[in-house]
């Protein structure tokens, strides 16, 4: 059974958790309107590829990106995970995008314009979530190494204004024979 004293140190416990001010939150600063990168241009990567066909462009949407170095709640991932996939898989069916048998994706990061060297491999948890998005859109069949080669980085030209953006250039590729 427990004693009267024990409960009026638990009283006084909560009361002065109560009386303390909480913590305040960071917020991020603005980054102001978003702006549309210059298109990469890839011409010597699509040159390389023995196989390669048509190829097309997609600007991603602007919103936050995921990288590998965020240390989010696997909720929050999952929510922003499920975001760019959906992004990418409508932005495929307003294109009009045919389907394809086998296709090899360059993803270029568009950084914002600040001074520090770029590894746009930290951002493949982005790529990731978009090709799922391309292949939800019934761009490929599936997402494995025998209808799709890459995602390969690449970085582009900068933004001048808001937050960074992603492009996607998808590459018609030959199907591999059997």
């Amino acid at each position: 059974m427990a004693r009267p004293d024990e409960f009026t140190g638990l009283r006084a416990r909560l009361a002065r958790k109560a009386a303390t001010p909480p913590l305040p939150v960071r917020k991020r600063a603005a980054l102001g309107p978003s702006s549309v990168p210059e298109p990469p241009d890839l011409r010597e990567a699509v040159a390389r590829m023995p196989d390669a066909g048509r190829s097309w462009t997609l600007l991603m949407p602007y919103g936050e990106l995921l990288t590998s170095n965020q240390r989010l709640h696997h909720m929050a991932a999952c929510r922003a995970q499920r975001r760019l996939r959906q992004e990418a898989a409508e932005t495929a069916r307003a294109r009009g995008l045919p389907k394809l048998e086998r296709a090899a994706i360059f993803y270029v990061l568009h950084p914002r314009p600040i001074k520090r060297n770029r590894d746009p491999g930290n951002w493949s948890v982005s790529a990731k979530a978009y090709v799922d998005g391309l292949v939800d859109a019934g761009l490929l069949p599936d997402d494995n190494s025998t209808h799709l080669a890459g995602p390969y980085p690449e970085i582009g030209p900068p933004v001048p204004s808001g937050g960074a953006r992603m492009s996607l250039v998808i590459v018609e590729l030959t199907p591999i024979e059997p």
